[in-house]
């Protein structure tokens, strides 16, 4: 069982807020130069999407009313959600802040048919918190994800063996989870435009094309996918930890870009030590004004968390860098991740960072993130103001996803 929350944010605030109810809302950050990321139904029926920024929102809808993201509420409602999908399943992956994944097999007999578990889910779950929720059921994860998707908003789909390949057979390879539009262009290249000519591609085409992927496609295009649920502490491993940010004003400003980069780094550091991760590699993400974005990365001598090495790592990846115009966004993330805390260094001065690291990190998380920080990121007009985003969709209630949030 897939449950998929409808327009969370935008719901979460309807629900708060009884006047906002059956208006065109969006909902955006305090920056200067935030987006929207959700838009309630009414006003998604006026054409506002996820990624407009306010000016193209409003061209849409004229009558549409902005709300500034409250991030405390919609991680309340959702560790609630999840504490209702647990009383059903001990089986309960949280794949998104409004998403979650059900092994339902071992749970029906008390009501009898899935029809009738996913109805009692959705009665409690509006009982609790007042919202609506699609439901996808099917033999595995990516059909019901597929289901979930096919009737909203308060929907419920169920897709069995015998109904999934005709539902495939037309179906647009992209809207298969996991097929993004590079791979959905890529794939276009080969002529591979529906899910039933993907799972009939000659298996040595997709091989040549995509390498060790080329095999799971093709079973995907035919509606098998093998992952299980994976509850809480049994989750993939991370493959990365990053941050980014948009910047308030696009800037060519070098001084400026490198304090936005120490942030950046400081945040993913911060993130990494608490789960004892380091990375072997440090990848610098950067958007320009038209949206055009690419990522450049640098391979370590060793795996690190350290603020210090990733900022001058991100930092040495920019001195290389030939902007070709001024930056509107900004990233760093460090991928090739191990666990562990590694061999204690030999050097004194490398140790007495780690121990003032571990210090800014105690104070941080018992007083508040940047209760202490680096001296540069105080100066007066640094640009580099704290203004609050609307929590990440990925955030999850445990791991690494769970970034600590205003």
């Amino acid at each position: 069982m897939h449950v998929d929350m409808n327009a969370f944010f935008a719901s979460v605030e309807q629900r708060c807020s009884p006047a906002l109810r059956g208006k065109p809302i969006a909902v955006v950050g305090s920056a200067k130069r935030t987006v929207v990321t959700t838009a309630s139904y009414e006003a998604r029926a006026f054409g506002v999407k996820t990624g407009m920024n306010r000016f193209e929102a409003k061209m849409a809808c004229p009558q549409i009313i902005f709300v500034v993201g409250d991030n405390s509420k919609y991680i309340d409602a959702s560790v609630r959600i999840l504490e209702i999908l647990n009383s059903f399943s001990p089986l309960v992956e949280a794949y998104s802040i409004d998403e979650a994944f059900i092994d339902i097999t071992g749970c029906l007999a008390p009501f009898g048919t899935p029809s009738a578990l996913a109805m009692e889910v959705k009665r409690r779950i509006k009982e609790a918190l007042g919202l609506t929720c699609s439901i996808g059921i099917a033999p595995n994860k990516l059909l019901a994800k597929l289901a979930s998707d096919m009737k909203k908003p308060d929907g419920l789909v169920i897709m069995d063996e015998a109904s999934s390949p005709g539902v495939l057979e037309d179906l647009p390879a992209g809207e298969l989870w996991g097929i993004g539009p590079r791979l959905t262009e890529h794939l276009g290249r080969l002529g591979i435009r529906t899910c039933g000519q993907l799972g009939r591609a000659p298996l040595s085409l997709l091989r040549d094309r995509f390498g060790v992927i080329g095999e799971r496609l093709k079973l995907m295009g035919q509606g098998i996918y093998s992952n299980e649920v994976a509850p809480a502490g049994h989750e993939d491993e991370a493959r990365s930890v990053g941050h980014s940010t948009t910047l308030p004003a696009d800037t060519s400003e070098k001084g400026a870009i490198r304090r936005y980069l120490l942030k950046l780094s400081e945040m993913v550091g911060a993130r990494a030590r608490e789960h004892g991760l380091k990375g072997s590699k440090v990848c610098l993400t950067v958007r320009y004004p038209d949206f055009y974005t690419f990522s450049r990365q640098k391979t370590l001598p060793s795996h690190t968390n350290d603020t210090r090495a990733i900022y001058m790592s991100a930092l040495s990846i920019l001195e290389v860098m030939r902007l070709r115009t001024a930056v509107r966004l900004l990233g760093v993330s460090i991928s090739g991740l191990a666990k562990g805390s590694g061999q204690m260094s030999l050097f004194e001065d490398d140790r007495r960072r780690q121990r003032l690291l571990e210090a800014m990190d105690e104070v941080n998380r018992s007083f508040g993130g940047y209760t202490i920080t680096w001296g540069s990121l105080l100066d007066e007009g640094s640009g580099c103001d704290d203004e609050t985003g609307v929590i990440s969709p990925a955030w999850r209630p445990v791991g690494v996803k769970r970034i600590n949030v205003k």
